[in-house]
């Protein structure tokens, strides 16, 4: 079994360890050695916390020695180099943040270190989470592990990919415009965003602020569900945290879904979708239907308006959030400029990246003097369209159906040219990130060999439900017959 310890979902991980059939040191060992054998093929972590997590795996298995343990102790789990990590090097994928060792830890970081969570390290992304592919990382792409040709989306790629190639049990990631969502539907596995507020964003280094959120990567339903238990909570010191119960996500749901009313929108199944993506997403739909839910058709009417939307409010935020980086107080810097203005202009043309520059400008010129009436203001009301679109929705249905993203994982470098071509990539996911909506995208098939995900968008802090849906989804989906991994033939 030693070997295979590495392909366990963490709620297995969980019960092995409560059982004695191995311990945690033996566990971190063997997905050590699975980073090991495999990552320079796949370029999911950028940094690896070796002797930390087998330091905290011995500390986990003396402390279930004298049976002061919970659900998550022990168990391994990857951290996206976006959440600030206390000791270990934070990048953000970034030049511009090299060797950038934090002196505090994130607030999700320490809930998962108060559970007893193992930290194998830090994951790949694209550079301050700007992308959709991960091909925009200052230090190495990142590769699908089912076609090492392929990209494993963005901006969460490490992480998905981690998990997908089984070089961590679970990771966490960040959701902006569907930066876990997208990543999961294309590696194969099951992408959390909670409701906006639901998950402290203190220690997430800022992209979007009134979009960001940490979310979750996982082998299936119930390991999302036993994580965001984890990590969920109010946090007084991130004003965007909502005071409101976490319940017990886990708690047994029942088999049936005769009350269920799930809501289908004719604008995510138009233009830009391929058929075979569509055709998988309406059999996962007939699978709640012939379990017992009933199918409704809505109107998202301002669906294809979130794009534009998105492409003006996320980068005017980021114009004004990354202005910090400058040189002066942390990350890269020029000593030997010869003033504070050639220093600055120096450290932002070397530090960032051209994807990163790119939404700078596009900020900059969005919220300028003369132009943000007519780009972020008008960005803004659009917004409240979208969001009124889904309140509207919500009261004739309980969950929206969709699928994750337009096509399966496309090839490294193809859409690099093509902004926004790479943009349309979020384009199902960008609506409920706009709305503030939990989401989850679970895997629905294979389409020529590649995975295909179903997404599931519930209404705000509705995540008991939506996971409960997710999970019966998962089980009357059943097993699916997967295709071989290339990972697998390393």
């Amino acid at each position: 079994m030693g070997r295979d310890l590495h392909c366990l979902t963490l709620h297995a991980a969980a019960d092995g360890l409560a059982r004695g059939d191995f311990t945690s040191v033996e566990l971190t060992t063997a997905l050590l050695d699975r980073i090991s054998s495999i990552d320079a093929n796949i370029g999911a972590f950028l940094t690896v916390t070796a002797d930390a997590a087998l330091s905290q795996a011995a500390a986990a298995d003396a402390r279930r020695a004298t049976g002061e343990v919970n659900r998550l102790d022990g168990l391994p789990i990857a951290i996206k180099d976006v959440l600030s990590t206390a000791g270990v090097e934070t990048t953000c994928g970034s030049r511009m943040l090299q060797g950038f060792i934090p002196p505090y830890d994130a607030t999700v970081i320490r809930h998962l270190r108060t559970a007893g969570a193992v930290m194998l390290g830090k994951t790949n992304m694209d550079e301050f989470a700007m992308g959709s592919s991960n091909e925009y990382s200052a230090y190495k792409v990142v590769r699908n592990p089912w076609d090492l040709g392929r990209v494993p989306g963005g901006s969460s790629g490490g992480s998905a990919a981690a998990v997908a190639a089984d070089e961590c049990l679970a990771a966490l990631g960040s959701d902006t415009g569907g930066s876990v969502r997208q990543p999961a539907a294309l590696c194969g596995c099951v992408g959390l965003k909670p409701t906006y507020g639901r998950v402290s964003r203190y220690g997430l280094i800022a992209f979007a602020s009134s979009l960001d959120q940490v979310g979750t990567l996982t082998k299936d339903v119930s390991d999302a569900a036993m994580l965001l238990g984890a990590i969920a909570g109010h946090d007084s010191r991130d004003s965007t945290s909502v005071d409101t119960p976490v319940f017990n996500y886990l708690a047994d749901s029942d088999d049936g879904l005769h009350d269920l009313k799930i809501g289908v929108a004719p604008q995510y199944f138009g233009k830009g979708l391929a058929p075979s993506v569509g055709s998988k997403v309406r059999e996962a739909i007939g699978t709640l239907v012939d379990a017992g839910a009933t199918e409704r058709e809505i109107s998202l009417t301002h669906t294809e308006l979130a794009l534009p939307a998105y492409y003006v409010i996320a980068p005017s935020e980021a114009s004004a959030n990354l202005a910090r980086y400058n040189g002066v107080k942390y990350g890269l810097s020029d000593v030997n400029a010869s003033d504070v203005d050639e220093m600055m202009a120096g450290v932002r043309a070397e530090g960032f990246g051209s994807e990163v520059k790119r939404r700078i400008m596009l900020g900059a010129f969005a919220l300028s003097s003369g132009y943000y009436d007519a780009f972020y203001l008008r960005a803004q009301k659009v917004r409240t369209l979208i969001k009124d679109d889904f309140d509207a929705a919500f009261e004739q249905v309980d969950v929206i159906a969709t699928p994750t993203a337009p096509t399966p994982a496309f090839e490294l470098g193809s859409k690099l040219g093509d902004p926004v071509a790479m943009y349309q990539s979020d384009i199902m996911t960008l609506p409920a990130s706009l709305a503030g909506l939990p989401c989850i995208s679970v895997p629905c098939g294979f389409v020529e060999g590649l995975p295909v995900g179903f997404q599931l968008i519930a209404p705000a802090f509705e995540e008991e439900r939506l996971l409960r849906i997710a999970r019966l989804f998962e089980r009357f989906r059943g097993d699916m017959e997967a295709p071989a991994r290339e990972v697998d033939s390393l």
